[in-house]
Parts: structure tokens; C-alpha cells; sequence
């Protein structure tokens, strides 16, 4: 009974460390997430096209557990970090492109905008550490025909 006790207990030890940081999966070391469009500062009229970049990884759909892949997420006016052991929120500031999509047409008011894209695994998760883009600004410009 006591050798039984003794390797339920070493078991149990030997999966904590999996269950406290089993979320994230490592991304590779050369991996970045960028954006194509738009560009930092740029000036942008009503709604426009967002363009996701990665390199040395794959895209792939949420709930697809390939090594190396992920999907989008697009963080909109979000100035916390995102915490590796949580997934990433789903609201109107933390936008999931779960389908495997690389771009979207955004509509913002008018106005400076922050845009910064992370890649989460199958559940949701950032990788480990966080692979996420340069936060850039773009300055939404109010449209024509809404001065009228």
C-alpha cells in the first residue's frame, strides 16, 4: 500500500508543472507576426483593409492542434499585455480570426487607433513567450460624407 501511495504521489508531482503551464505552445525562436496593411501613422478615410503577416509559422483554424501554427487576433485600442496563461479575450478590443483569416476590413471612428496582432494556439492561447506585432497607430480620418 505505502509503494502504491509513493508512486501515485510521484505521478501527481510530475504533472503539476504540465497543468500549471500547459497553455501556451512555443513558438519558434525566428517567428514574427506583423502587419503588411497599414503601415505605422499612416492616415486611413472610414473603414480600411488590415493585411496579418507571419513568418516561419503556419495559419491554420482555432481547435486545429498543428505544432508551428496558430491563428489572429487583432487587439484594437488594447494597452495591457496579454497574459500568457489566460486565453485572449473575445470582445470588440480583442478580435479572433479563428477560420485561419490573414486580413479584415475594419471600421473605426474617427480618430488615433492603436492595432496589435498576437497569434494564439488551437484554444485561444498566446504562445509562450507572447508572439505578438509592433503596436502601430493609424489616424482615422472622418470621411467625406459624413462632414455633409
Amino acid at each position: 500500500m505505502q509503494i502504491l501511495r509513493c508512486v501515485a504521489l510521484a505521478a501527481a508531482l510530475a504533472l503539476l508543472p504540465g497543468v500549471a503551464f500547459s497553455q501556451g505552445k512555443t513558438a519558434p525562436k525566428d517567428a514574427k507576426l506583423y502587419f503588411i496593411t497599414p503601415h505605422d501613422g499612416q492616415k486611413v478615410r472610414g473603414g480600411f483593409s488590415v493585411r496579418f503577416g507571419l513568418r516561419n509559422m503556419g495559419v491554420t483554424h482555432a481547435g486545429d492542434e498543428y505544432q508551428n501554427a496558430g491563428h489572429h487576433h487583432l487587439l484594437v485600442d488594447v494597452n495591457d499585455p496579454v497574459d500568457p496563461k489566460e486565453p485572449i479575450p473575445q470582445d470588440k478590443s480583442h478580435l479572433h480570426f479563428g477560420a485561419g483569416q490573414t486580413e479584415t476590413f475594419l471600421e473605426l471612428p474617427p480618430g488615433a487607433h492603436t492595432l496589435q496582432l498576437v497569434l494564439g494556439d488551437a484554444r485561444h492561447y498566446p504562445f509562450e513567450p507572447p508572439l505578438v506585432s509592433e503596436k502601430i497607430t493609424v489616424r482615422v480620418r472622418q470621411s467625406a460624407t459624413a462632414k455633409q
